[in-house]
C-alpha cells in the first residue's frame, strides 16, 4: 500500500472517529478533494478498502451514503493515528467544527422508504443522539407519494412528534 492511499484511510478513519454521526460521502469528499489532499479516484479506493476491510461500515438512506467507523477501524486508527501530520488533524478538526450543524442535521435526523411484500411502502423515521437511537417509527402507507411527503416532512416535524409522543407516553391517562 502506498504512504498516500495510507494517508488518505488515515483522514477518513479520523473524520469518523471525531465525530458522533455518520457522514455522507458529500461531507467527506469536501474535505479531502477541496483541500486538495487527493483525487477523486484515490479517495474511493481508500473507500472501497476501509468497507472491504470491515474499518467503516455504511448505510444507504435516501440514496445517499453514510459511513461510520467500526471497532476495527477505531482500533486500526489508534495504531496509525500518529502517521497523521499533526497539521491535517487540526484541519479535520477545524472543518469539522465549522461543518458541525451539517453533520448533525444530516445524520442526527432522517426517514427512508421502500416497497414491502405487502404491496404499500413502509416509512422508517429515526432520530438519533450521538449514536445511541432516539425514536425509529416503523409504519405503512398506501403510496409512493404519501411515503415521499412523510419523509421530507420528517427533519421539519420530528422534535415535535417526538415531544408529543414523550408528553403522550409519559402523562399519566
Amino acid at each position: 500500500m502506498s504512504d498516500g492511499l495510507l494517508l488518505y484511510k488515515l483522514i477518513i478513519l479520523f473524520m469518523l472517529d471525531r465525530t458522533d454521526y455518520t457522514m455522507t460521502n458529500s461531507l467527506i469528499s469536501n474535505f479531502i478533494i477541496d483541500r486538495e489532499y487527493t483525487t477523486v479516484f484515490n479517495l474511493h479506493e481508500a473507500l472501497s478498502e476501509l468497507i472491504s476491510n470491515k474499518f467503516i461500515s455504511t448505510d444507504t438512506i435516501r440514496d445517499t451514503i453514510h459511513y461510520k467507523i467500526t471497532n476495527s477501524g477505531e482500533e486500526a486508527l489508534s495504531l496509525f493515528e500518529n502517521r497523521l501530520p499533526y497539521a491535517i488533524k487540526q484541519d479535520i478538526l477545524e472543518y469539522l467544527e465549522n461543518e458541525k450543524i451539517n453533520v448533525k442535521n444530516e445524520s442526527e435526523i432522517y426517514a427512508d422508504y421502500f416497497y414491502n411484500d405487502k404491496n404499500w411502502y413502509t416509512v422508517s423515521c429515526v432520530i438519533k443522539d450521538r449514536r445511541e437511537t432516539l425514536v425509529d417509527i416503523k409504519f405503512d402507507v398506501p403510496t409512493k407519494s404519501q411515503a415521499e411527503t412523510i419523509c421530507n416532512n420528517w427533519r421539519s416535524k420530528s422534535s415535535a412528534v417526538y415531544d408529543y409522543l414523550i408528553n403522550q407516553l409519559w402523562s399519566p391517562e
